[in-house]
């Protein structure tokens, strides 16, 4: 491939809209797949956790319970079942710019004769590094004029009220699907970011090569949340798919949906586009849980809970 279409496809491909700085990337490790207990057990899949991963916690209890609730950094998870009470199950994650440490899981069940138990599991998050990219964008996206700013900041109170609501009920129906069925994905969810080598950011998304005007599909069923154009994101899409869980959709060149429609996995909701920080066309495809950033890939790979058989209660 030619130089200039290496860097061309390049430069489509990783820029993904973000206005927050870089922080500390981690993994976590050795995080056991069930835990037993006198209470109950927990598993937590995958075993193995790298930084921005989501995982499935499931909980299994000796006794049908009420309730059960989980903490995880400072996150309230909430748990669902199907039709046994015994096994719970959340979606959660570890944040793309989690510091490496130790940190604790705790979850409550609370249980029909007034009674209570707890668990813990501890989770230690080790350093891992992530490559830097160095980018060039059009100056007015690193050093944004006045009205520009204005834009921005009216564009953050939309997408402030956009992820405050999320439905108390997983919206979500089986295994999460890629959004693109050819496009090959490009940059790799996590990479530092260095525009016009002033601005440093987290790439938190994945980017798909994909040429004008391909459908995007929704990558489950939800609730749309967001649909309108933004100052970094472009052409956006926000789908809620309850409990904390939205995807995010940027630089689209069309929008096939409004706000407030419901959509099931695998419908066209947008076509992809270069709308925005971008040199080409791609489509940036996030997964954000309650305000932490996971890699989508990761969720793509998920086994989950198949609630479009089962009522979720």
């Amino acid at each position: 491939m030619p130089p200039s279409r290496s860097r061309t496809l390049l430069h489509a491909a990783l820029l993904a809209a973000t206005i927050f700085s870089a922080a500390p990337f981690a993994r976590s490790s050795a995080i056991i797949d069930a835990k037993s207990i006198d209470s109950g057990s927990i598993l937590i899949t995958p075993s193995n956790l790298s930084n921005g991963s989501p995982c499935l916690i499931t909980i299994t209890l000796p006794h049908e319970a009420l309730s059960v609730t989980g903490n995880w950094q400072a996150h309230r998870v909430p748990f669902f079942s199907l039709t046994d009470r015994h096994t719970w199950f959340a979606l959660a994650g570890v944040d793309v710019e989690l510091a490496p440490g130790s940190y604790p899981l705790t979850i409550e069940a609370a249980f029909k004769d007034g009674t209570h138990t707890t668990l813990h599991q501890q989770l230690t998050i080790e350093t891992a590094p992530y490559v830097q990219v160095p980018l060039t964008v059009p100056d007015k996206f690193v050093e944004p004029d006045s009205k520009a700013l204005k834009q921005i900041a009216a564009d953050k109170l939309i997408k402030d009220k956009a992820f405050a609501t999320t439905a108390a009920t997983p919206l979500w129906t089986g295994n999460f699907t890629p959004p693109l069925r050819l496009a090959p994905q490009s940059d790799s969810f996590g990479n530092q970011r260095l525009f016009n080598g002033k601005v440093a950011s987290v790439h938190r998304g994945l980017d798909y090569h994909a040429k004008l005007h391909t459908p995007v599909g929704a990558i489950n069923s939800g609730r749309v949340a967001l649909a309108r154009p933004l100052y970094f994101e472009g052409g956006c899409v926000v789908i809620d798919h309850g409990l904390g869980l939205m995807s995010v959709y940027m630089h689209l060149s069309k929008i096939e949906v409004t706000a407030g429609r419901r959509v099931r996995r695998g419908q066209i909701i947008a076509l992809s586009g270069a709308s925005g920080r971008a040199t080409g066309p791609h489509l940036h495809l996030g997964v954000r849980w309650q305000g932490s950033y996971l890699d989508p890939a990761k969720l793509f790979q998920l086994q989950m809970p198949q609630i479009s058989a089962l009522r979720a209660h």
